[in-house]
Order: structure tokens, then C-alpha cells, then sequence
């Protein structure tokens, strides 16, 4: 059996780190969110890291982060590049946005080779997580088993603002869809989300969601590579500018066509994240918190 990876989209940092919140310090020891998901990733089990970032950026990166971790991981780079695309394919003209997380991943392939982890650079998933996802990877299984770490809508939601989760259905443990919500609002333990700004459906706050925490057999490469083509014929028409080639589309479609299952495994931890500026004092107070109760050392991987 292969040694998982751990896959980092990092390619939405942009050039001038300082002001970025994926590598704002969030504790008195200059730690980002990052540093804290590496350190959990590395006691979870995970030994290969892959980073994928953009050429702007990569002198800064290894910088900052990646020759860091070359003492406790095997560290890649992969490089989401906006004309990385199937033969026959050009970049919009004026298009700057990424393609998306599943093209992001898609750039992985030639460097990843077994299974893999797959997390946002700038989201804190909490130590259990990692554990919970490398102990399901590490297990002998079909190339189109994958899984998925969902978390309890409630524990995802700030208080300063809207979210945008996948909100989930799920059948004896396996993943059956992934619905896009792009405004969801906490209320109470529970929220809402709107698709017009003024109508608002109810969702209970047991409700699990996706935050991108995906684990997938070494198949999933080959899927976003083969699908990617036949979305770009039927997305770019309509929007060249800013349509993306999102992971959760590719695991809806293999879902539903039977071509390989996402378990779902369920996590009792508490996301958070910087969506908001107003954010930042939740995270930072957490995470001291948690260095109180143990669970963090004062010095991480360093």
C-alpha cells in the first residue's frame, strides 16, 4: 500500500503575503492556519505533502512555508497555471480567475501516484480530522473508493456574514449528493441559506457539510483529467470569465454514475476560518485556547 499524500490548495495566495490571510499569524509565535494543519498532518501519520501554488508565487512560498517542512515531509510543488488545458483549449481573453479546486488537483497528476488527502491552505480542520482521513487511506482499497470529512453545518458558520457550504445527502454512510449554497446564514444552532437574497429555506444545523477535506484513491486523477474537456465545452460559453471546475461537480458525477462511492466520515470538530476580518479574534482565541488545554505545543513544525 502507498503513503498517503497530503494535497495543499495554495494557489489562491496571491503575491504579497504580508496582508493575506492564509498566512496572517493567528498565535504570538508568527503561526499561520497552515502551519497548524501541517503539524496536525504530520502526527495524524501523513509524510508527503504536495503544495500547489502558482509561479508568481513560489520564491515567497518556500519561503515562508515550504523549506520548513522539507525537514519533516517529502515536499512537492505542483503549479496551477491558467493555461494548463486539454489540446485544443485557450485561456479567455481577459480570464484571470483559477479554474478551480478540480483543476487544481487535475495539476497533480505525473507527482501524486496513490492516494491522497485534499485541503484548502487557509481552513483549520482540527486534529481528528487528519487522523480519521490518514487512517482511512491507508487502508487497502479499490482506486475509486474515495471519502470525504463532513462537518455539522453549525460548527462551520460565523457570525459575521454569510458562508458558502455543500450541503450534503447521505445514505448508509456514503455521500449520494453535494448541493452548493453560496449564502448561508447562522441562525441560532441552526441557519439558513437564500439563492435570491430574500427568500430563506431553513437547514437544521446537524446538517453535514463539505469544507473541501476530500480523501480520494490514486482514479480520481484520471476522472478530473477525462471530465475536464466536456465541461469547458459546455461552461465556457456561458461564462469564460468565471466559471470553475469545482471537485465536488466531478464526486457528484461518479456518485451518480456509478462509477466509484465517497464515504462520508464524520467530524466532531469545530471548523474555523478567516472568511471575515471580524473572524480573526474567534480564530486566534481558539486555537490559545486549545495550546491551554494541550493539544498544541507552543512550537509546531519549525
Amino acid at each position: 500500500m502507498q503513503e498517503p499524500t497530503l494535497v495543499i490548495l495554495a494557489a489562491g495566495m496571491g503575491s504579497r503575503f504580508g496582508g493575506l490571510k492564509q498566512i496572517t499569524a493567528v498565535d504570538d509565535h508568527g503561526h499561520a492556519i497552515i502551519d497548524f494543519s501541517l503539524y496536525d498532518a504530520y502526527r495524524a501519520g501523513f509524510r508527503k505533502v504536495v503544495f500547489i501554488i502558482k509561479h508568481e508565487i513560489e520564491e515567497d512560498f518556500k519561503n515562508r512555508v515550504g523549506r520548513r517542512m522539507e525537514k519533516y515531509f517529502d515536499v512537492k510543488y505542483v503549479y496551477q497555471q491558467l493555461d494548463v488545458l486539454p489540446e485544443g483549449y485557450a485561456v479567455p481573453e481577459g480570464r484571470v480567475k483559477p479554474w478551480g479546486t478540480g483543476h487544481a488537483v487535475m495539476c497533480c497528476a505525473g507527482v501524486v501516484d496513490g492516494p491522497f488527502a485534499v485541503i484548502n491552505a487557509d481552513d483549520f480542520y482540527g486534529p481528528s480530522a487528519y487522523s480519521t482521513l490518514f487512517d482511512y487511506l491507508k487502508e487497502d482499497r479499490a482506486d475509486n473508493e474515495h471519502a470525504m470529512v463532513a462537518y455539522e453545518l453549525r460548527k462551520t458558520v460565523t457570525e459575521n456574514g454569510s458562508v458558502a457550504r455543500g450541503i450534503c445527502s447521505v445514505e448508509n454512510g456514503y455521500l449520494t449528493d453535494v448541493v452548493e449554497r453560496t449564502h448561508i446564514e447562522k441562525r441560532g444552532d441552526d441557519a439558513a441559506f437564500t439563492e435570491d437574497g430574500v427568500n430563506f429555506v431553513p437547514v437544521s444545523g446537524d446538517v453535514p457539510v463539505s469544507m473541501n477535506f476530500w480523501g480520494f484513491g490514486k482514479s480520481m486523477l484520471r476522472e478530473l483529467q477525462d471530465r475536464f474537456p466536456a465541461w469547458l465545452d459546455e461552461n465556457l460559453p456561458k461564462n469564460p470569465l468565471k466559471c470553475e471546475y469545482f471537485l465536488p461537480f466531478v464526486a457528484n458525477s461518479i456518485i451518480k454514475e456509478g462509477l466509484g462511492s465517497v464515504r462520508l466520515l464524520n467530524c466532531h470538530e469545530t471548523w474555523h476560518g478567516i472568511t471575515y476580518k471580524e473572524d480573526m479574534d474567534s480564530v486566534v482565541n481558539y486555537l490559545a485556547e486549545l495550546r491551554r488545554q494541550g493539544v498544541y505545543p507552543e512550537t509546531l513544525l519549525d
